[in-house]
């Protein structure tokens, strides 16, 4: 990564990009995409993996670490290699203190800007559609016969 410009418009991108698919219904595509284009300012040098962070609330009740990954001013989590735990240094908790600079971008243009970059093709997949379990209705029943009482005639 020659250009500090690009390189900076990258960061803004996948800043954008991870923003978005934190409140995505669908996020995977996103993720995806995220990684790809990390995995990428990596091997070029545009990025640098700095340590291990703790995950603020693990799943399942589970400790487990991610790689806390420096791009410009911008920092990002991935997950670790298994390699990643031995060649970095542990960090222990995030700083909840620290924040990525407001940036803007559409999410059109930082998709197409990291997916131009990385040289993989957005793959547009509906989303899987969750059916819902149906309730079943219940029946009314019509009687046919008209009920007669005794007592609402007058006749007891």
């Amino acid at each position: 990564m020659a250009d500090a410009n690009s390189l900076r418009e990258l960061a803004v991108a996948i800043y954008t990009v991870n923003r978005h698919a934190k409140t995505a219904p669908d996020n995977r595509p996103l993720y995806q995409l995220k990684k790809a284009a990390i995995a990428k300012l990596l091997e070029t040098g545009g990025a640098e993996k700095v340590g291990l962070h703790f995950v603020e609330n693990p799943k399942y009740s589970k400790q487990h670490s991610t790689v806390l990954v420096k791009c410009e001013q911008f920092l990002f989590h991935t997950l670790p290699e298994k390699e990643d735990f031995a060649q970095l240094p542990h960090l222990g908790e995030q700083d909840m203190e620290f924040r990525n600079p407001q940036e803007r971008m559409s999410l059109k243009a930082a998709r197409e800007l990291l997916t131009n970059f990385t040289g993989t093709l957005q793959e547009i997949t509906p989303a899987p559609s969750v059916k819902k379990p149906m309730k079943k209705k219940a029946r009314r029943v019509s009687n046919t016969e008209v009920f007669r009482s005794s007592y609402l005639d007058g006749k007891h």
